[in-house]
């Protein structure tokens, strides 16, 4: 990516229309072909997938719009500006747990010691007299630590008499206390612009007396299914029909990622058709996102129409599921918007999106965290594979023996939708790499909130 980026601002795009669009960080919109001609090794029949990543991110960019709402209805959206914190958290110096509060001076190095109890300390009640040689504070989980205090000797260490506290060998000096600014610092960043505001994000806003928090826009994202043999669910099939099931899916990951959605339907294979289609799309979404369309013999008209509404190309990516895909940037009515085109085949249609829309869409909302990541389980099957494409096999993720242990949901074909259904994890094989014997370990990426 970084090569990529250097390459661009080396090489500034000439191309008239997207030299007018609005412009991020006051570079120029890069063209497709200028992103496709800083990759290496890119060969649009057989493209493996972390060179149609590249070429993915190296092209997209991040929507402009923000807006600014009440804490509690930013949650699931992106922070669009770092928040600096105004206090600091926690504002005094408090005592981690219930016991005393003394001075480290007065801890006995060879002998326990006995201190005189002069009062009591409570979370938001704090003890306002100064704590002499010899004496000690009782304090609560939260309190303030009392004035000359610095260390905390929790409750169930000593043994009290009356007011005569005495304290064993063995005490670390500043045990136990939490400092002012610990958790956040003043004028410090909190939370940086591209974050997701999670329930973790929107307690640490609230600790800072914030109640208003500025926020990406949504994200609009058109998407269509396209094929004669579809029909929509509630109608009664014919012969060599199927129930549209794609739309379905597209829809359910997109609201996943907190996308504003537009469903255009079923789009016929005619191209008057799918032309006005996308002309639509195009003026009322950032991005558009289609199933079918895309293989071998079905792609000549649409590459046609394509090429009237921007810039799209055509691929073979070397993966399974999901070999054709196309990619790039149509416009309509003075506004334009990024095209995903996947794969027809039910499964192949979710890989793809998993695997280069999610990402995509992501960075055009402003997230940081655009990366899904890998653990390492014990494969219980044998896999087979040949190198020189990258596989993603539907597994069933478990704890077992004290490591984590992957098997197969079984037929593993691209039309196969209850193989998604079943499973809980996309075991994932490499480009470079060969067939799997039970008992390696292979990597595997968790769908657990993803699907």
């Amino acid at each position: 990516m970084i090569g990529i980026q250097a390459c661009l601002t080396a090489n500034p795009t000439k191309t008239p229309f997207f030299n007018n669009l609005p412009k991020r960080d006051n570079s120029h919109v890069a063209t497709l072909k200028e992103v496709i001609s800083c990759t290496s090794d890119y060969d649009p029949d057989a493209l493996p997938v972390a060179r149609a990543n590249e070429v993915i991110r190296g092209f997209v960019k991040p929507v402009s719009g923000v807006e600014k709402l009440p804490v509690r209805a930013a949650l699931g959206r992106v922070l669009a500006r770092d928040i600096v914190s105004p206090i600091d958290v926690p504002s005094h110096d408090n005592s981690a747990m219930d016991g005393y509060a003394v001075r480290n001076d007065d801890l006995g190095v060879h002998m326990p010691v006995t201190l005189t109890e002069i009062g009591t300390a409570y979370a938001g009640r704090e003890f306002t007299g100064e704590v002499g040689r010899g004496e000690c504070v009782r304090v609560m989980t939260g309190a303030v630590m009392p004035k000359n205090t610095d260390t905390v000797i929790i409750q169930e260490a000593v043994t009290a008499d009356g007011n005569r506290i005495s304290i064993p060998l063995g005490q670390e000096p500043g045990q136990n206390r939490r400092f002012a600014g610990e958790d956040l610092q003043k004028g410090k960043p909190a939370l940086r612009a591209g974050a997701l505001l999670r329930p973790a994000e929107l307690g640490l806003i609230a600790s800072l007396g914030i109640g208003e928090v500025d926020v990406r826009r949504k994200l609009k994202v058109a998407f269509f299914s396209t094929g004669d043999e579809l029909v929509s669910v509630g109608k009664k099939l014919k012969a060599s029909e199927v129930y549209d099931s794609n739309r379905y899916t597209l829809w359910g990951m997109l609201q996943r990622l907190g996308c504003e959605t537009i469903d255009l339907g079923v789009v016929r294979d005619h191209p008057k058709k799918l032309e006005a289609a996308f002309r639509k799309a195009a003026a009322s979404a950032d991005a558009v996102v289609t199933s079918g369309g895309v293989s071998v013999g079905e792609a000549d008209f649409t590459r046609q129409m394509m090429a009237k509404l921007g810039e799209v190309v055509f691929w073979k990516i070397a993966m399974r599921p999901g070999r054709p895909m196309a990619f790039g940037r149509i416009r309509a009515r003075g506004k334009a918007a990024y095209l995903f085109g996947l794969p027809g085949n039910p499964v192949a249609v979710m890989v793809t999106f998993y695997h280069f829309v999610r990402g995509a869409l992501l960075t055009m909302m402003g997230r940081s965290d655009t990366d899904l990541p890998l653990l390492r389980a014990k494969s219980e099957t044998v896999m087979r594979k040949k190198p020189g494409r990258t596989e993603y096999q539907r597994g069933i993720l478990e704890w077992k023996n004290g490591e984590w242990s992957v098997r197969l949901t079984g037929a593993q074909g691209s039309g196969i939708l209850r193989s998604m259904s079943e499973a809980n994890c996309f075991v994932v094989l490499a480009h470079e790499q060969g067939g799997v014997k039970a008992g390696d370990y292979v990597d595997v990426m968790v769908m657990d909130g993803l699907v």
